[in-house]
């Protein structure tokens, strides 16, 4: 199984093959905004067998502060305490996957390449394909506790802005690509967040646009779509952002399955943007 398989996007089959063997830990990372417990609920109902489950809120954020936005970057030695408990260390392989669009699931995958770990994939298709293909699942009623390992490193920081670096950013003409649905990212609604628009200067990719019938479409078509965005300058000038650090993900994950490896995230986010009423707000396309 070659490197490229296992650390942007693994298909169903291939991780039902492998269930079991030494070294892979699978992670359900099934979430809800507007229900933050549904996705430990379906976790308890029926899951991939040996799955872990991580709570956006509480195993893949941090604590709140100014400016971190509604879901914070996560203290890398709280994290990494997390990815132990679980049974993760530097050597082991995990797939991480959620309901279906890999929206939740590509924010494990970027805390973890943030690390450094490169041994680590995205479902495609989530659990909705894998049950969509007769997999199997389990539905008992507790797991055994997972043999515990040792994880530490620290995150690339020069790939987590904040709003001051995306303010400069900007200024020096690089590209913000901000992966809300268009209608937020307009302004017309805003569903979540306090005050309705876009950073000034971002430009509109819905997350949802790397996705073709719930997967992830081609490496040449991603590819292709992501080089036509205005003012594209390569994957080390773009930053990703989103409502809150979260969905920005899948468009590190959707680049780098690409080939296009580099780009960087605002981590708070428009939360975190709008948290200083100073800063200017755009609205319309």
């Amino acid at each position: 199984m070659s490197t490229r398989e296992w650390n942007t996007l693994v298909q169903p089959e291939t991780l039902a093959a492998a269930l079991g063997a030494p070294g892979l830990v699978v992670v359900d990372c099934r979430f809800s905004l507007a229900d933050p417990a549904a996705g430990e609920r379906e976790y308890g109902r029926a899951r991939i067998p040996g799955a872990r489950y991580a709570h956006l809120d509480r195993d893949l954020s941090g604590p709140h502060g100014p400016g971190c936005g509604r879901h914070p970057w996560p203290d890398a030695e709280a994290f990494t305490g997390r990815l132990s408990a679980w049974g993760i260390s530097p050597r082991t392989r995990v797939v991480a996957y959620d309901a279906g669009d890999g929206a939740f699931a590509a924010r494990l995958w970027c805390l973890l390449r943030m690390l450094g770990h490169e041994a680590v994939a995205v479902l495609d298709g989530g659990f909705a394909r894998w049950t969509a293909l007769g997999l199997p699942v389990d539905d008992a009623v507790s797991e055994p506790a997972p043999e515990p390992a040792v994880f530490a490193g620290a995150f690339d920081a020069s790939r987590l802005l904040d709003a001051d670096a995306i303010a400069c950013h900007l200024a020096q003409g690089g590209l913000l690509v901000d992966a809300r649905a268009p209608e937020r990212f307009r302004g017309e609604v805003e569903p979540i967040d306090p005050v309705a628009g876009h950073v000034p200067g971002a430009v509109n990719r819905p997350y949802m646009a790397n996705l073709d019938a719930g997967r992830f479409k081609a490496p040449a078509r991603l590819r292709a779509e992501f080089e036509a965005l205005p003012g594209w300058r390569g994957p080390e000038a773009l930053v990703a952002m989103c409502g809150s650090g979260v969905t920005a993900c899948h468009h590190l994950l959707a680049l780098e399955h690409a080939g296009l490896r580099g780009a960087r995230l605002f981590t708070g986010s428009w939360s975190g943007w709008i948290d200083d009423p100073a800063r200017p707000v755009a609205t319309g396309d």
